[in-house]
């Protein structure tokens, strides 16, 4: 029998390529977009953490969330020191969401209140993937815009607090294997899992919407 990190992983695979491979990353990352588009896409992920890190107290001492509390993933210092930089000192005054991330970012509070299991099913697939692919999108950035290697700009995607990232990832993959959960809501888990996937991939549409490549 798999182990839960397993299953979840080969589960939610395909959602996961069809995010890494929407056309406004492809295009993003391709270099045919201007840093504009960078900055619109770092303002919405202002929404993701903030809905995923405002409640960490709270979660803390949660039998099934608690364990994943970890602060050395904290995005939010670092988001907001890129958006400085990308917008300037007075960035939130122009902060705001796509209606795609309002969702996205809704379905995650949702889950911190009502269904803590289900907040690691976003855990999961956002600090993970900035851990893994997030690595590819700031080296790009940093060629495509010139922002100074793991500067601000970039800051998101650099885990300070994590100087092993392999051996990270392996003690996150233990933390899912003894996850507090019966087969069921491991199920549920899994599920929530791949509509996370499609709530970012929703967030890449619209962004491509708001960014199209002119013919």
């Amino acid at each position: 029998m798999d182990s839960f990190s397993t299953v979840i992983r080969t589960a939610s695979h395909e959602q996961h390529v069809e995010a890494e491979t929407s056309t406004f990353m492809s295009d993003l990352l391709g270099g045919r977009l201007g840093m504009d588009a960078y900055a619109r896409y770092t303002e919405q992920l202002w929404f993701v953490y903030e809905a995923l890190e405002a409640p960490a107290d709270r979660l803390a001492s949660d039998p099934v969330a608690g364990p994943f509390i970890r602060p050395e993933l904290f995005r939010l210092p670092a988001l907001e020191r890129d958006l400085e930089h990308l917008r300037g000192a007075d960035w939130r005054a122009t902060l705001t969401a796509l209606p795609a991330t309002r969702t996205y970012a809704d379905r995650i509070a949702e889950c911190t209140h009502q269904w803590p299991a289900g907040y690691v099913a976003h855990h999961y697939t956002r600090y993970l993937g900035d851990l893994s692919g997030g690595q590819i999108i700031r080296d790009k950035a940093e060629r495509t815009w010139g922002f100074a290697k793991k500067g601000d700009g970039v800051r998101f995607y650099v885990f300070e607090g994590i100087g092993n990232p392999a051996a990270f990832k392996r003690d996150y993959r233990e933390l899912l294997d003894a996850i507090n959960a019966d087969e069921l809501e491991q199920q549920r888990i899994v599920a929530e899992c791949k509509k996370a996937f499609a709530l970012n991939t929703a967030v890449f549409r619209a962004l491509g919407e708001e960014f199209p490549l002119s013919a």
